[in-house]
């Protein structure tokens, strides 16, 4: 099935992504209270917290998205712990929507974002979410609880409910044409 609903790709920006989580990749800080060091050398600064929620353990994922389906009819989120994207090898479209208050998706907040390398997002727990390319196969790094990842495998390949996370169908949206609108590696 098919939807005649298009959902516009939009480019990252620490604003948009605001109701959702945090945009990762943000020039270096003028200072203002945030950690940071500066030398000819290397930059570095703080860029966010993590927070996995109370005790979890943060694991580092390679992930290898593949999906370039225009449309979008499932979603996923995860309930304890933030959830941190930073494609390596390409662009990577997210898809989110906020939680209503019974934390189902909230599809009027439906958005999309373009995710180039050298930028991240992290969403908060409860941010529904889903991952597309534009084109080939696209490797990114995770940041994520690992129990969180443990009952998701669990849930995927067995019988087993998820705790930790949740998957449910939308009636299905449909990106913009992801290859017109793809950016270069290096932009």
């Amino acid at each position: 099935m098919t939807s005649d609903q298009q959902l516009e790709v939009n480019d990252l920006t620490p604003q948009a992504f605001t109701p959702y989580g945090w945009m990762l990749g943000k020039p270096i800080p003028d200072g203002n209270g945030v950690p940071l060091f500066s030398n000819s050398a290397t930059d570095f600064w703080q860029e966010h917290l993590f927070n996995t929620g109370g005790g979890g353990d943060a694991e580092l994922l390679w992930v290898n998205y593949r999906s370039h389906s225009t449309e979008v009819a499932s979603l996923e989120k995860h309930l304890l712990t933030q959830q941190a994207i930073v494609p390596l090898t390409g662009v990577i479209i997210q898809v989110v929507a906020s939680s209503t208050a019974d934390g189902s998706p909230d599809l009027d907040t439906l958005a999309a974002f373009r995710v180039p390398p050298g930028q991240g997002i992290c969403m908060r727990p409860g941010c529904w979410h889903a991952t597309r390319v534009a084109d080939a196969q696209v490797s990114c790094l995770m940041l994520t609880r690992r129990s969180t990842t443990l009952d998701l495998i669990q849930h995927l390949t067995t019988d087993a409910r998820a705790t930790e996370s949740a998957i449910v169908s939308i009636p299905p949206r449909q990106l913009e044409d992801l290859a017109q609108r793809e950016l270069p590696v290096d932009a």
